[in-house]
């Protein structure tokens, strides 16, 4: 899978949800950065971006192995954390489950939970802030997508849509993507091969999240013993992008966290 590195220490996996790349979210890389002391990994999932997928990428189940394995490779024996969102939140409770306590810290951006559509618990779509002048002014193919998703429209809202989403949407692998979406459910529910995972996690949903909801994550925190749960007001399926600051500042609280429960476990 292709993957972009940056800084150094301790290592963070960063996965980005269905049908985008890890673009969706660079914009959250000042936050590791001024933490200090991380290596973030961001990658592509098969079929996106500029990471291919053969035939036998046919699942959820095979995404989820293609990244355990590029995890294996990639970091070996050495303890890291796990950032998942969207479709990539699913495919991280996948790695807790298959790492155990490798896994240092869990932070879940709006994640799938429920993986079947018609089974999640849903708000309305609602749209608090329209900005016709903004639609009219955009390409169509550009109006459309950023109106799917945009809670609260805006040029500035627009600008982080544009530069964080589309280039995924742009180019991902149509037939790997139909592949993938025909069997988009684990064959086990990460929470069921665990009893209770003791990392510090965060898991952060959106109001108005009509694609994944808020409801299933809050109910997943009592699978998390040491997890802030989050549903930010004015945010949809793109959280990170609707409230880009209160997303920082969770996840500055959640790396303060696994350093110091880092702390904790070097003083034992």
């Amino acid at each position: 899978m292709h993957s972009v590195d940056y800084g150094a220490g301790t290592p963070i996996l960063i996965i980005h949800g269905f049908c985008v790349d890890h673009r969706l979210l660079l914009g959250l890389d000042p936050v590791f950065d001024a933490h200090g002391q991380w290596r973030r990994v961001y990658v592509d999932l098969p079929g996106m971006g500029q990471s291919a997928a053969g035939p036998e990428i046919d699942s959820a189940d095979a995404v989820a192995e293609a990244v355990v394995s590029f995890a294996r490779k990639t970091f070996g024996a050495e303890r890291f954390a796990v950032l998942g969102n969207s479709f990539g939140g699913m495919i991280a409770r996948h790695l807790v489950a298959e790492f155990g306590e490798q896994v240092l810290g869990l932070a879940l951006l709006c994640p799938v939970v429920v993986a079947d559509h018609g089974s999640r618990t849903l708000p309305a779509k609602i749209v608090l802030q329209t900005d016709p002048i903004l639609l009219a002014a955009l390409e169509p193919a550009d109006a459309a997508d950023y109106e799917t998703m945009a809670v609260v429209q805006s040029p500035e809202n627009w600008f982080l849509f544009r530069d964080a989403a589309l280039p995924g949407f742009r180019v991902f692998d149509q037939a790997a993507i139909q592949r993938i979406s025909s069997n988009y459910t684990l064959r086990a529910e990460p929470e069921s091969r665990f009893a209770n995972f003791q990392g510090p996690a965060l898991i952060l949903a959106g109001r108005q999240d009509h694609v994944v909801g808020f409801e299933d994550q809050t109910a997943l925190a009592r699978s998390y013993a040491q997890s802030t749960t989050a549903v930010l007001d004015r945010a949809g399926h793109n959280a990170h992008l609707d409230q880009p600051e209160l997303t920082a500042a969770l996840l500055w609280e959640w790396l303060g966290r696994v350093e110091r429960s880092m702390g904790r476990e070097a003083a034992d």
